[in-house]
């Protein structure tokens, strides 16, 4: 496909795990398969939970796996001037606004209310500072989720593995924080400026972040930004039934063995080329991939 434009974005909290080199390998296929470019970017904004060292490390690992990328690779913790400049633009036409609530603010605020599912993690936001801070400090910038009309934001859109989808993101989710006054820029907030800066034509990423796609598109309408086309890959669980995860104690892939480490990611896709040299392994999955997706 002419124009393609995609990209792996982990974080550098760790190295690369076995669920963590399905998504780079689904994305690098999709962007090969259809004759596009595949850029790596670090989402490094939450310096707390980042280790030192890890992106280099996260580097060598697909290196290791013949996984090479298109062009430098981004930085977020490098791009604080581009996201403030898109909040601004958002503040000034009374889309974002400056939030003082806490967490125990909002649980007051919605005593008796029922408890949202877990994938959320946060209670959905009530609107306790829309109309002003009277006198408190902010902690925080939420975009505000609501049409110009006040109506609800439904999203609905079309994910390339899932199918359709849909979302009420103003009684799913609710006004979500952009920024933090610690100086933490939120994901939704640096993913949406740094796909559209990157060019991104394609995200291909866990099904673990299709969630957060609907907050996403409506992020990207409030700026007048383009819309990727998504595709959202199975998740690799352990044996507790949870998605592997470095908080979780997954282990690091074994890039001594790359051709092994790369089938076991294939399987996870359906895809299972038969050679044993790591070039045309590569070579076969691409030309697999491109038989069952297309772009």
């Amino acid at each position: 496909m002419a124009g393609y434009i995609g990209r792996f974005a982990p974080s550098p909290t760790g190295p690369l795990h076995a669920g963590s080199l399905v998504a780079a390998l689904a994305s690098y296929l999709d962007a090969k398969a259809n004759g596009g470019l595949w850029h790596v970017r670090m989402e490094d904004t939450d310096s707390q939970r980042c280790v030192p060292g890890a992106d280099g490390h996260i580097l060598k690992q697909l290196r290791a796996c013949g996984l090479q990328w298109d062009g430098p690779v981004c930085w977020q913790s490098t791009r604080s001037d581009a996201y403030q400049a898109r909040l601004a633009e958002l503040r000034n036409a009374n889309r974002a606004y400056a939030c003082s609530c806490t967490r125990q603010d909002i649980e007051r605020a919605l005593q008796g209310e029922p408890k949202p599912r877990a994938r959320h993690q946060e209670r959905v936001y009530p609107g306790t500072c829309r109309a002003g801070l009277a006198g408190r400090a902010p902690r925080a910038v939420r975009l505000l989720c609501r049409e110009l009309d006040g109506s609800d934001v439904n999203i609905s859109w079309s994910d390339r593995r899932l199918g359709q989808q849909h979302q009420n993101v103003s009684q799913a989710v609710g006004d979500f924080v952009l920024w933090r006054a610690d100086g933490q820029w939120a994901y939704q907030m640096a993913v949406v400026v740094d796909d559209a800066a990157m060019g991104l034509t394609h995200v291909v990423r866990g099904a673990d972040l299709a969630d957060n796609t609907p907050r996403q598109i409506y992020l990207q309408r409030q700026l007048g930004l383009a819309t990727p086309h998504y595709m959202h890959t199975p998740l690799i669980v352990g044996p507790d039934g949870r998605k592997l995860s470095k908080q979780h104690g997954a282990p690091a892939i074994d890039t001594l063995r790359p051709l092994e480490t790369l089938r076991e990611a294939g399987r996870a896709l359906g895809i299972y080329p038969t050679t044993d040299q790591l070039d045309s392994w590569l070579a076969q999955a691409c030309a697999q991939w491109s038989a069952r997706w297309v772009a």
